[in-house]
């Protein structure tokens, strides 16, 4: 496999150069840029395979930039945010971003979930390659919602419904097993890649997310364990 290419966009120059480290000890091509206007021109001018994000920058902020690169070409996005409120949270996961950290953060899970979005990508494009010859049904429906597993879209009541790459993958580890309740630890596996449990708060805000777009009674929380898809079937 060809190296792969990772633009960071932090404006505090420390941290960028931290993060370039790390990923390139990592065996990563990294790019830098320090503002949103230098982000989007560089992710413009080459292919890149991931973006470390900031959402804090001068010129256009991370919002703003994620918003840009995403209409440009599909990539995924770790966001990196100084704020913990729930509302930048959502707001970035509407725009695009696959994920999040908020600062401080360790450098070692900055590369653990830089791996696990990568190794999503990479098993997206594995089971797009196989659309030549189907194996079993490539559509799943459940009440209104349709969801193509070929073409990656979901209609709700006929209507196209956008989600991010997570969104999806998160819908349709769900809608499968309709009823059943599937701890966060067993959601952080199937659609993030993590085996530690370290990350159930990002399951909540990934839920959350979709929640407003599909709807707050189609996803039933068990307080202490997990999330189950609600149906009238």
């Amino acid at each position: 496999m060809s190296e792969r290419r990772v633009l960071v966009v932090e404006d505090e120059q420390t941290i960028a150069e931290s993060i370039a480290t790390r990923l390139r000890a990592e065996g990563f091509s990294v790019e830098l840029a320090g503002d949103g206007p230098a982000a989007v021109a560089a992710f413009t001018a080459r292919p890149h395979d991931l973006v470390v994000l900031d959402i804090m920058l001068p010129g256009y902020d991370g919002l703003e930039v994620c918003r840009r690169l995403q209409a440009e070409r599909a990539v995924p996005v770790l966001m990196l945010t100084a704020r913990d409120a729930e509302t930048d949270v959502l707001v970035g996961l509407a725009v695009g971003a696959d994920d999040y950290l908020t600062k401080p953060f360790s450098m070692r899970e900055l590369v653990a979930r830089t791996h696990a979005l990568l190794r999503r990508v990479d098993r997206a494009a594995e089971l797009a390659a196989l659309d030549a010859e189907p194996v079993g049904a490539d559509r799943l429906t459940v009440d209104d919602v349709e969801i193509s597993l070929a073409e990656r879209r979901v209609r709700v009541d006929g209507d196209e419904v956008h989600l991010t790459r997570t969104e999806f993958d998160l819908l349709v580890c769900l809608a499968s097993r309709p009823r059943a309740v599937l701890p966060r630890d067993r959601l952080l596996t199937a659609v993030w890649g993590w085996s530690d449990g370290s990350g159930s708060r990002t399951v909540d805000s990934h839920i959350k997310a979709l929640r407003r777009k599909l709807g707050g009674d189609r996803i039933r929380t068990v307080h202490g364990v997990g999330y189950a898809w609600e149906t009238s079937r």
